[in-house]
């Protein structure tokens, strides 16, 4: 299941404003930039109710895994663990975040995958 359109981020000038004013977390999987939201970047997106909440952006490169396929797979992963664990409480939060996988070979390792996800959560405060 794909996260809800309200929680995405999309556009250039996003993830240009993310790498410029994010704190970092390092794990060894993958790391996490995360910033305080910015709603008129989104306004060219016509998102306009809920543009303050948690938003979310996966990005998985193609030297984690040649194939769409597995890609798409470690995206649906996260993105399920994220649907199940953030409540509306927790989605209120007023931050960006930027998932950055890292080269290794884990994809068949879901649990060391989620383990460090959740850790990274906690580590950064969007999850108490």
């Amino acid at each position: 299941m794909a996260l809800p359109k309200d929680m995405r981020l999309k556009g250039h000038r996003t993830f240009n404003y993310i790498h410029n004013n994010s704190i970092k977390y390092y794990g060894k999987l993958m790391t996490f930039r995360v910033a305080r939201s910015n709603p008129e970047i989104l306004l060219s997106h016509k998102f306009r109710n809920n543009s303050n909440n948690l938003r979310v952006a996966i990005a998985i490169s193609k030297k984690v895994s040649k194939k769409a396929v597995e890609r798409n797979k470690i995206r649906r992963i996260l993105q399920e663990w994220l649907l199940t664990n953030i409540q509306k409480i927790n989605n209120h939060k007023p931050y960006w975040l930027l998932v950055n996988l890292k080269v290794g070979d884990f994809c068949n390792d879901k649990n060391r995958l989620l383990e460090e996800f959740q850790n990274l959560m906690f580590k950064s405060r969007l999850i108490k």
